[in-house]
C-alpha cells in the first residue's frame, strides 16, 4: 500500500519566509528603539545585554522552526529519493512534513516512486512474458528449419514449412500487439465520444444502448475498447452485447458463457489467452486496459450470474 503523508496544519512556506524575514528587519530595530527607551532607565550594559539575549533567543526561535518547517523535509525527501534510487521500495519516510507545500511535494515524490516501481515491475514481467510467448514460435520454427536441412520427402517437407510460415505468423501478431499495447499506454489528450455513435459501428454482435451519453474519451479509443469486448463476447458464445453509461461509469455486460472463477483474476494480463489454439494472443484486454488508463479511466470484471460483465469509470 502506498505510503500516505498526514495532514496536520502547519503555517504555508509563505507565511514562515515572511515571518522570518519581518524578525530579521524588526528585532534591529526593536532592539535599537528600546536600547534609546531603557537606556537611561537599567542602565547602558543591562541594556545590551537583555538586548543580547532577545537577539539570540529570537534567533533560536527561527532557527528551530527553519529547521522544523524546512530543512527537515528537505532531508527526508532527498534521503527517500536516493532510498528509491537504490532500490529500496520501503524505505522509510516521516508521516508529515512542516509546511502544505513540503507536505504536497513530499506525496508527489511518494506517488511518484510508487509509480515508477510499479512501472519497472510491470516491465519485468512484461519481458518476461514476452520472451515466454515468442519462445514456442521460435523452437518450432529452429526445429522445422533443423529438419529441413536433412533428408525429408515433399510430404514431409510441405508440413515443415506450413510449421514455419504458422510459426511466424504468430509471432508477428504478437509482435504487432505488443506495440499496439505500448502505443496504447501513451497518454493521450481527451476527447469525447457519443456512446449511441460508437455502438452503432460495432458488428459481429447485437449491440444495445441501454443508457447513452457522452463519455470522455475519444470516439477511436472508444470504439477499439468495445470492439475488442464485443470480439470477446461473441467469440464466448454471446449473442447480444448490453451497454449502459451513467454516474461515470460505462457497463458493459453480455449473455456469453461468462468466465470461468479460476481465469477471473488473469483477464488483464498480457498474453494470457483460452483462444491460443484459434490465434489468439491474450492481448486485446490489456490494450483495451492501457487505452483506458492512458485517458484516465479504469476497467474491470465483475462477476456476474449470467455472461461476463465489465464496469468503465473514469
Amino acid at each position: 500500500m502506498p505510503q500516505r503523508v498526514r495532514r496536520k496544519w502547519r503555517p504555508p512556506l509563505a507565511l514562515v519566509v515572511g515571518g522570518t524575514l519581518a524578525a530579521v528587519l524588526g528585532v534591529p530595530l526593536i532592539g535599537i528603539g528600546y536600547f534609546r527607551v531603557a537606556g537611561n532607565v537599567l542602565g547602558w550594559a543591562e541594556t545590551a545585554w537583555l538586548i543580547a539575549w532577545m537577539a539570540i533567543l529570537s534567533t533560536t526561535i527561527l532557527g528551530f522552526l527553519l529547521w522544523r518547517l524546512v530543512l527537515r523535509p528537505v532531508y527526508a525527501l532527498t534521503a527517500h529519493a536516493r532510498a528509491m534510487k537504490a532500490g529500496r521500495v520501503d524505505a522509510p519516510l516521516p508521516v508529515h512534513f512542516g509546511t502544505p507545500e513540503f507536505s504536497e511535494l513530499g506525496q508527489s515524490v511518494i506517488d511518484m516512486g510508487d509509480t515508477l516501481h510499479n512501472r519497472a515491475s510491470g516491465l519485468r514481467a512484461y519481458a518476461n512474458h514476452v520472451t515466454h510467448e515468442l519462445k514456442s514460435p521460435l523452437t518450432a520454427i529452429s526445429g522445422a528449419a533443423e529438419l529441413l536441412q536433412g533428408d525429408v520427402n515433399k510430404q514431409d517437407r510441405i508440413v515443415l514449412a506450413a510449421t514455419i510460415e504458422e510459426a511466424a505468423t504468430r509471432m508477428e501478431h504478437l509482435l504487432s500487439d505488443m506495440r499496439a499495447h505500448a502505443a496504447a499506454g501513451l497518454e493521450r489528450a481527451g476527447g469525447q465520444a457519443d456512446l449511441a455513435e460508437v455502438a452503432a459501428t460495432l458488428t459481429g454482435i447485437n449491440t444495445n444502448v441501454m443508457q447513452g451519453g457522452t463519455l470522455p474519451i475519444s470516439a477511436d479509443d472508444l470504439r477499439a475498447v468495445l470492439t475488442q469486448l464485443a470480439q470477446n463476447a461473441a467469440g464466448h458464445g454471446a449473442s447480444s452485447l448490453d451497454l449502459s453509461w451513467a454516474d461515470g461509469v460505462l457497463r458493459v455486460t453480455d449473455d456469453g458463457q461468462g468466465v470461468a472463477p479460476g481465469n477471473q483474476s488473469r483477464l488483464f494480463d498480457p498474453f494470457f489467452t483460452t483462444t491460443r489454439t484459434e490465434g489468439g494472443t491474450g492481448m486485446g484486454l490489456p490494450i483495451a486496459q492501457a487505452l483506458l488508463g492512458a485517458h484516465g479511466g479504469k476497467i474491470v470484471f465483475v462477476p456476474s450470474e449470467q455472461g461476463a460483465r465489465f464496469d468503465i469509470s473514469f
